[in-house]
Parts: C-alpha cells; structure tokens; sequence
C-alpha cells in the first residue's frame, strides 16, 4: 500500500513538473512572440518615418529653390513718349533715356553701357503693349513698372553676393552701384510673378512662363482621355462581362498585364514610328502625343476598370438576370454604375500617370523651344515635365528656381487630380 502512495506520489510529482516546464515553455514562446511583434512594429514604423523623412526633404528642397522664382524685381521708370520716337518704334531708346534719368551719376558712356543690362530685353516690348493698348498716352509722362534683368533679379534675392570680388560675380560694381540707387530713391520692388503664369516659354528667364506648357498639357491630356477611357472601360467590360474563357482571352489578359509594365519610352518609340513615320501627323502636336499617351494609359484604366467590375458581387448580376434583364441590360442598369467609382478612381490616376510622364513627348518632338501658346490640337507645343526638363538643362541661375517652381505646379496637379480620385472613391463607395 505504501508503494503504491509513493508511486502515485511521483507520478504527480513528475507530472506537476512537466506542466510546469510547458506552462514556462509556453510563457517564453509567448514572450518570443510578443517581442517578435514589437520589433517587427517598431521596424514599419521607422520605414514609414524614414520614407516620410526624406519626402518632407525632397518637397523642403524643391520649395525652397523654387518659392523666390514667384517674385520678380521691377524698376520704376518716368517715360517719356515723344511722339517721333514712338512712332519710330524706338522703344529701347524712351526706355534707356528713363533709366539713365534715375541714376544721374552715370555719366559716361561705359557706364551707361552698363546700365543697359539693368533693364530685362523685353522692357521696350511691355512699353509698346501699354502704349499699343492706350495711344492716347503718347505725348506724356508716364510712371511704369517694367522687369529687371534676371541677373539683378537674383541679386535682389540674395543669390549673387556683393562681398566677393568682383572677377568672381556676375555683376560689376558699377551695376551693384546703380541698384543702391535705385533701391535708396524707391525704384526697384519685389512683386508677384504673373509672368510665370502668362507667358510662354523664352531664352530669358525674366520672360519665361508655363502657360504654354499648361495648355499643351491640357490639351494632350484632352486627347489622351476622348481615345483611352471609352476605349479602355469598353475593352474591360467585354473581358469581364462576355468575352469566351479561351486561350486567345487568356493570351490578350497577359499581353494588357505586359504592356502596363512597358517602360514609357517605348510608347514613344512607337508614336514616332508609326504616327509620325507612317500617318505623317504633325511634330510636337498634342494630337500626336495625346495618341501617345492614349496608348500608354489603355492598359492601365484597362485593368483598374476590370478589378472594379469584378468587385462587384455576382449576386447583383444573379438577381437582374432572374427578374428577365438581358446580359446587356444587367452590365450597363446594375453592373456598370456599381463599378463607375472604382473606374472613375483608375481612370483619373491613369490619366495623373500620363500628366507626369516626359519620356514618350521627348521621342515624339515635344521638346521643342516653343514661344507661342497653342490654339490647336495640330500646333507645336511642349507640355509641363518636358517644360521642367528643358528648363533644368538651362545654365542660367534663374532657371534653377523657376524649374523648382514649375515642380512644385505640377505636384500641384497631381495631388489634385490624386485627391479628386481619393474623393470620388470615397464619396461613391459600396460595401458589401
């Protein structure tokens, strides 16, 4: 009977023991999991952080180079018309005359010589745009404001210093010595850059603006979207909807996946091929390269659009087909307007991808120096990225900030156009 007691006694024992070691075994395991967790918490949160770190670096950046190109220096000028000299059109000299009238301590000729350089080369064009516009002016003295040289521009904001020598800056101290001048008597500010936003493209950066690359954009992206979303949600719903389960569907759903992962240039390859080579349709038009893009975004609305058909469930398309709807009837009563946000949203993000995209325009002429702004689908243009492109390519400092600038407008359109997505996404969304 003791025996037996003891037996029972260690097997108890030895089995509290063994409970114990699983129950520590257990608790370890759970602590190695927990810890696991934290670190694998901790080592997303420092990925966001870094990513988030170096784009408040990228955008700190391009601000900061690109905010001062929205100002722009003008000096004050007392014209006055003679009616002989306009009439001569001879607007460079009223001009010349009127600055050296405001430093009168250029005196010689090499020192008005340098004056000249003061004053923006298209000074004399706004004088005749006023006169042009008001000739009941000719014959007075007017107060006008006209664009100083991007050199003196860039000095007013502190990127050209005056403590180094002289043979080190672009500007002499005779120019250095006109602008204190100008700026003790009052006639030299600091006003907003409208130019930026209301001229075309120009050699002189004072006069360069993004209005043509805004409107070739604009219409390029008109293009690109008459060809690519009708086009694109019709070739979804027939896959998804009534296209037969074959190898030829089969071997056309790899090729739209393959061709959304083409790198754009190729597009670009193609448009100067076969548009311009074989059509002969005109270089650097938006027409062309709205194709371009139209061909680019196909596969990418394509395939959004066909994620959101899909999204919507089979039962919808059960109950239109069991009440009597034809197939046609259940896709485009019940099927279609459930999938439009989802659409909508692929759509407008296909259509941010084409807005940013630079390499496609480049093969197809769109890089060209265009002044003018396009009136037509069929005239030269150049568009916002290859606009930015051309303008970093540029030596001038006054390039620099307005190529920041021109960043900084298009990641403008693009959060817009991210966000009306976004938006639109939210605003139209079903859960089912």
């Amino acid at each position: 009977m003791t025996d037996l007691v003891e037996q029972d006694t260690r097997a108890m024992s030895v089995a509290v023991t063994k409970s114990r070691y699983q129950s520590e075994e257990f608790s370890a395991r759970l602590r190695r999991r927990y810890a696991a967790e934290r670190r694998f918490r901790i080592a997303g949160m420092l990925a966001v952080g870094i990513a988030s770190l170096m784009l408040v670096v990228l955008l700190g950046s391009i601000v900061s180079k690109g905010y001062t190109a929205f100002w722009q220096a003008q000096i004050r000028l007392e014209v006055t018309l003679d009616k002989q000299q306009v009439e001569e059109r001879n607007y460079t000299a009223i001009v010349r005359q009127a600055l050296y009238a405001q430093v009168p301590a250029a005196t010689d000729r090499a020192t008005r010589r340098s004056l000249n350089d003061l004053l923006s080369s298209g000074a004399p064009y706004e004088l005749e745009a006023m006169v042009n516009a008001n000739p009941s002016i000719v014959g007075t003295t007017q107060t006008v404001w006209v664009r100083a040289d991007d050199e003196i521009d860039q000095f007013m904001k502190g990127f050209i210093r005056r403590d180094v020598p002289e043979s080190e800056r672009r500007l002499s101290d005779v120019k250095i010595t006109a602008i204190d001048a100008l700026v003790a008597n009052g006639s030299i500010r600091s006003t907003f850059n409208t130019t930026l936003f209301t001229a075309g493209d120009s050699r002189e950066p004072e006069q360069a603006g993004i209005l043509g690359a805004v409107v070739g954009s604009a219409l390029t992206l008109v293009v690109t979207m008459l060809l690519s979303v009708p086009i694109g949600i019709a070739a979804a719903v027939y896959l998804e909807e009534f296209a037969p389960k074959n190898r030829w569907t089969d071997l056309i759903e790899v090729n739209i996946n393959n061709l959304a992962a083409v790198p754009s240039i190729i597009f670009g390859l193609l448009g100067l091929a076969v548009f311009l080579g074989f059509f002969g349709l005109p270089r650097s038009a938006p027409l062309v390269g709205g194709l371009v893009m139209a061909l680019m975004t196909l596969p990418v609305i394509i395939i959004a659009s066909r994620v959101a058909l899909k999204a919507v469930p089979p039962s919808i398309r059960e109950a239109a087909l069991g009440v009597g709807a034809s197939p046609l009837q259940t896709v485009t009563h019940h099927v279609l307007p459930l999938a439009l946000p989802g659409i909508l949203t692929g759509t407008i993000i296909g259509m941010a991808r084409a807005l940013g995209e630079t390499a496609p325009l480049l093969m197809i002429g769109m890089v060209a120096f265009i002044v003018d702004i396009p009136g037509g689908l069929t005239d030269s243009a150049t568009a916002m990225p290859v606009q930015i492109y051309m303008w970093a390519d540029s030596p001038e400092r006054a390039f620099t900030e307005r190529t920041s600038a021109a960043i900084l407008i298009l990641l403008a359109f693009l959060i817009l156009m991210n966000g009306l997505a976004v938006f639109l996404r939210k605003k139209f969304e079903r859960r089912w």
